[in-house]
């Protein structure tokens, strides 16, 4: 373990009650005032409860809220990029007191599951545009993420958190490779790896993708790919189709004792470059030593330029991030080169590169259509095609 990449931090943290203490917090959680999560709250909460959004041990403060929207920065000036807080609306909040505490529950087929006890530390107001702006660079409400925060709660609750019990998708959506950070860290410990290389997606493999991979992995020990699994907009493909592609092409044309493939729980935010250090710290806390920032990462629309999640490392310095990024160019199969290349590499012009946008995706795969290997593997031409014919059934 100590020859891992430390935590962000310098800790890992556990938020996940165990034996006596959990029995005695769940027997005083059922006097509680309740707070019902949403899906948002629910990935953050399983992330905080494995320690993947190390150091934090709670939803932030108002000190740590706006140090974050403002700086980037904890109040105590570590590097974080994303305000991680739980909002309610004004008339639960007022029967909520600093100082005391809370159930945060979720519904599942009608019934309420208690999850995790909230130590109310701060309880505070804030601008939902100015967070809008700083974060999302826009207050559009177009814009997903800025979406999502306009229909939240106006009060923030900020304090500890002491998980009784997982959010039950935990049990149901990958368990098989739902790894926590303690247990990916273990298996690179395992393997002998020191140096490993993490990577992002809330896409299918594609053949750009598997180049990138593949290319990271010529330089470290081993590589975790982490599709997120979390919430998406509605339009993204689903969470279980990403996964499917990657299970079905890892064990033929990946080197089995160099790759982790594992679900990463988060729900996506679509804050793009701020989105990508947040994304990098959660991969140092899962013992990642590289991390690959890809073009236009955790974007939407227009709201980001092609290549600021990659300038947006430069307002650090290697040591306050700790993990390594990997800047990748637009990549893609150019037939006169005969292979995947990028824009760095290839001096063709676009009419040599296969490249093909989402329309073009839709429409191949709503006529049955394969589609092209030098796109993507045949394994995921199919998975993808009985998705989406399933969809518009």
């Amino acid at each position: 373990m100590s020859k891992l990449i430390a935590p962000h931090g310098g800790t890992l943290i556990n938020c996940l009650l165990e034996g006596a203490e959990r029995e005695a917090a769940l027997e005083r959680a059922a006097t509680l005032p309740q707070i019902p999560l949403n899906d948002l709250n629910l990935a953050d909460l399983e992330m905080l409860a494995v320690g993947a959004l190390s150091p934090l041990t709670g939803y932030m403060n108002q000190a740590d809220y706006q140090s974050v929207v403002h700086t980037l920065h904890l109040a105590n000036g570590l590097a974080w990029s994303i305000p991680v807080t739980l909002a309610v609306d004004e008339s639960l909040a007022e029967h909520l007191k600093i100082g005391q505490s809370a159930v945060l529950t979720e519904q599942v087929n009608g019934e309420t599951r208690l999850l995790a006890i909230l130590d109310i530390s701060d309880k505070y107001t804030y601008d939902p545009q100015i967070e809008a702006q700083q974060v999302y660079r826009t207050t559009e409400v177009a814009h997903p993420g800025v979406a999502r925060l306009y229909k939240q709660g106006s009060v923030l609750l900020g304090g500890d958190v002491h998980v009784l019990n997982l959010p039950q998708r935990v049990n149901e959506e990958f368990p098989d490779i739902r790894f926590t950070p303690s247990e990916t860290r273990a298996i690179f410990s395992e393997r002998g790896w020191r140096r490993v290389v993490g990577f992002q997606t809330r896409n299918p493999i594609h053949r750009a993708h598997e180049y990138i991979q593949k290319t990271a992995l010529e330089i470290v020990d081993g590589l975790l790919i982490h599709p997120l699994v979390g919430e998406t907009k509605s339009d993204d493909i689903p969470a279980a189709v990403r996964v499917a592609s990657y299970q079905a092409i890892v064990n033929h044309y990946y080197p089995l004792n160099r790759v982790v493939l594992s679900a990463f729980p988060a729900a996506m935010r679509y804050a793009g470059p701020r989105e990508a250090i947040f994304h990098a710290i959660a991969r140092k806390n899962y013992g990642c030593s590289h991390f690959i920032v890809g073009r236009d990462h955790a974007g939407v629309g227009n709201y980001y330029g092609s290549y600021d999640a990659h300038h947006i490392f430069d307002q650090f310095t290697p040591e306050e991030i700790g993990i390594t990024p990997l800047f990748f160019e637009h990549t893609f199969y150019c037939k006169k080169c005969s292979g995947v290349v990028s824009l760095k590499s290839c001096p063709h012009g676009k009419g040599d590169h296969i490249a093909l946008s989402g329309t073009q995706v839709r429409e191949m795969l709503s006529r049955g259509e394969m589609l092209p290997t030098e796109f993507t593997r045949p394994e995921v031409s199919r998975i993808l095609m009985a998705s989406y014919q399933q969809v518009q059934a």
